[in-house]
């Protein structure tokens, strides 16, 4: 691996990976599989998301393995997205992934946080209505409290959020800062 893992991946660099499609379907089928994969199941799951078809024509599936062996993780391994043993042809993602979940338009791996905090909004205003007309076991609180309770775990879960998805809060340094030196 080229680049340090603790400096976060730069934007351009994350577009320039993204901009290819098998890369794309790569890092999908990645996300999804536990562990690490062979380069030849990679190769035979990103065929069969590109053509659509169970088992992918032989052709595809050899030409997904070429690109992806030779072009696709090497780059990704540079980059230290995934980690790739080539003499073994073992593949399986890094914490950098992070870096670039939320650019790739699909909900991280570990927690959908839009139903999360669709349903976190429904919990809530049933419990604060459900107090309100004395509801057994709910009403033994205000409805003032239950809503408070809800506020404050809103507010926990947007920064576990923003801190799991850019490794920091808005209003904190960013990192790349430090490097920079005086301006």
């Amino acid at each position: 691996m080229a680049i340090g893992a603790h400096q976060p991946l730069e934007e351009g660099e994350i577009y320039d990976v993204l901009r290819n499609d098998r890369r794309r379907l790569a890092l999908h089928c990645l996300r999804g599989a536990e562990g690490s994969l062979d380069v030849g199941e990679l190769s035979e799951q990103v065929a069969g998301l590109e053509t659509g078809e169970r088992p992918p024509p032989r052709q595809k599936r050899q030409s997904a393995y070429v690109s992806l062996h030779q072009t696709h993780l090497p780059k990704l391994d540079e980059l230290g997205i995934v980690s790739y043993d080539g003499e073994n042809k073992v593949v399986h993602l890094e914490d950098r992934i992070r870096d670039i979940e939320a650019y790739m338009g699909v909900p991280s791996r570990d927690l959908n946080w839009a139903a999360y905090y669709v349903s976190l909004a429904a919990l809530g205003s049933g419990a604060v209505v459900a107090a309100d007309i004395s509801a057994p076991i709910v009403s033994q609180l205000s409805p003032a409290v239950w809503a408070v309770g809800f506020f404050v775990l809103l507010a926990i879960s947007a920064v576990v959020q923003t801190t799991s998805m850019h490794g920091r809060l808005p209003f904190m340094e960013n990192p790349r800062d430090e490097d920079d030196g005086p301006v």
